[in-house]
């Protein structure tokens, strides 16, 4: 890890493209700072953010109310609990492309279902052809592939707190929403940590969905930094300025998860 980490560092600082270039050419921070007079790549940066923000709280919301459904005693747990991670160990590839399918506007299940089986075809959409919806669309398809990962970990951290606890609580009269807020959520802070910091890097590097589910578009309006950065890679050979912005991307996943640790770490 440590020889691609150090010698990005260096290409970050120069201007090589490795197709047409013999060597790469110093020209100091000129990428950090083209990197953000550059439009596209603002643009980029912009789409994530509103990714990460759209995804960090549906996921972590969701997965800790199903891990909560899911840690009550019910019958057939076990397969209720199967259900919810299974979709973790499909390739998040064959997922995109299944759902490629399924928002087709014309034949695809979702406008089927809601204007063929419930008549209501006034909600039928282009879904991955409008800006509108096409990042929608990609949030709720990373929330079906991850949720059941955050599931696990919420319900670890579920069972992790002393029963006495909870049963003493029970005693005192203490009601379900009572629990959760004032036992269960403070008792559970190592677990929205790693949680948290987890889906913030999956949010981040978002990368797959994206470009299975549009190829960034339409017009741009769902093309994130990871995709940006690999175009300018990998597809326009840039590899010094596709370096410095990794570099920044790498900085901001490094901020953010300090941010975290402060809002969720242990008081004494």
């Amino acid at each position: 890890m440590l020889y691609p980490i150090l010698y990005s560092g260096y290409l970050s600082l120069t201007d090589y493209n490795f197709v047409y270039d013999t060597e790469p050419a110093f020209i100091g921070f000129d990428n950090y700072i083209a990197a953000f007079k550059d439009p596209d790549f603002i643009n980029a940066l912009t789409n994530t953010a509103v990714y990460t923000a759209f995804y960090l709280v549906s996921a972590l919301t969701i997965s800790f109310i199903l891990a909560l459904s899911l840690y009550n005693k019910l019958r057939f747990m076990s397969f209720y609990r199967s259900a919810v991670f299974v979709p973790i160990v499909v390739p998040l590839s064959l997922a995109g492309l299944i759902f490629v399918w399924m928002l087709q506007p014309n034949y695809g299940l979702v406008n089927q279902v809601i204007g063929d089986v419930l008549g209501l075809e006034f909600l039928t959409r282009e879904w991955l052809s409008s800006g509108n919806t096409a990042m929608a669309a990609i949030v709720v398809v990373s929330l079906w592939a991850t949720t059941g990962f955050l599931t696990i970990l919420f319900l670890a951290g579920l069972q992790a707190i002393p029963t006495e606890i909870l049963e003493a609580a029970e005693v005192d009269g203490v009601n379900g929403w009572q629990k959760v807020f004032s036992i269960i959520i403070p008792s559970m802070r190592p677990t929205f940590l790693i949680t948290g910091i987890w889906a913030t890097l999956q949010a981040l590097k978002v990368f797959i969905e994206p470009m299975v589910l549009t190829d960034g578009g339409p017009a741009g309006s769902t093309t994130v930094l990871y995709q940006y950065i690999y175009k300018n890679a990998l597809n326009y050979f840039e590899m010094g300025y596709a370096s410095a912005m990794g570099y920044i991307l790498g900085g901001i996943i490094i901020v953010l998860m300090g941010v975290n640790y402060l809002i969720v770490r242990e008081r004494k």
